[in-house]
């Protein structure tokens, strides 16, 4: 977070900004990816990337992960087995995705749309009062987007443990890249456990939720078509329009319950 002068009413004050600067991935020497970031819970995005664009199965798969500044940027190194960069070399993705993108480079529609992880079925259930709590309890955490109203944020929540992890970002994917990170790394799973999203829910977004294993969605803002038709394939409940007062639940209702 920086601070800068601005003119406010023929003042000069200071106002809190949010961070963003270039973050590539590298993998084992090459580049795959460049996109803008908050530089914070680097480890985190390292690994919640990795596992949620399907580079890995799972964080063991990781070797090492090396954080090099310089410049103006930020590499993440990240050192994989043969067998995992031999996958990621049949991918043919190196890309410098901006903020709002989470798709940019794949050069494959089979790809951009490749099925989601099946979610488990039988332990998440949630009534009107957990909804409320999740939305309330993520608004209350986001301590980066009140000094600076600039960035997006994911957690996760666990009825009767409430918010256990939340991560902010001034890019949504991101955000959710670093939840995803910072659960495995903890040795947890979203099994039994909702993502909570300040943003709009694309099917990516729904795409990386299901790598992680949550059981549902609740989202503030609304999704888009395929988000939800990605969803209902996933096994994945999706709640959405918590900041209009009405949510809607536009897939797999039986989690939630009077």
């Amino acid at each position: 977070m920086g601070r800068q002068a601005v003119i406010d009413g023929g003042l000069t004050i200071g106002r809190d900004l949010a961070e963003e600067v270039p973050v590539a991935l590298v993998y084992n020497g090459a580049t795959q990816a460049v996109m803008m970031a908050t530089p914070a819970d680097l480890e985190d995005f390292a690994c919640g990337f990795s596992v949620a664009e399907g580079i890995v199965d799972d964080i063991s798969q990781i070797g090492e992960v090396e954080i090099a500044r310089h410049g103006r940027g930020i590499e993440l190194r990240i050192w994989l087995p043969a067998a995992q960069e031999a996958r990621l070399a049949a991918r043919r993705r190196a890309a410098a995705g901006p903020v709002g993108c989470g798709l940019c480079g794949i050069e494959s529609i089979e790809q951009a749309l490749r099925p989601p992880a099946q979610v488990p079925t039988a332990a998440l259930r949630l009534n009107r009062a957990d909804l409320a709590d999740a939305a309330g309890a993520l608004q209350r955490g986001q301590a980066l987007h009140d000094a600076t109203g600039a960035v997006h944020a994911a957690g996760l929540w666990r009825p009767g443990s409430g918010l256990v992890r939340l991560r902010e970002d001034v890019g949504r994917h991101n955000a959710l890249d670093k939840l995803i990170g910072g659960t495995l790394r903890a040795g947890e799973s979203g099994a039994g456990a909702a993502v909570v999203l300040t943003s709009r829910v694309s099917v990516d977004m729904v795409q990386k939720s299901a790598a992680l294993g949550a059981e549902a969605i609740i989202a503030i803002s609304a999704p888009t078509a395929l988000a939800v038709e990605m969803a209902r394939t996933a096994g994945l409940t999706l709640v959405s329009n918590l900041k209009g007062g009405r949510p809607r639940v536009l897939a797999h209702p039986f989690r939630l319950v009077t």
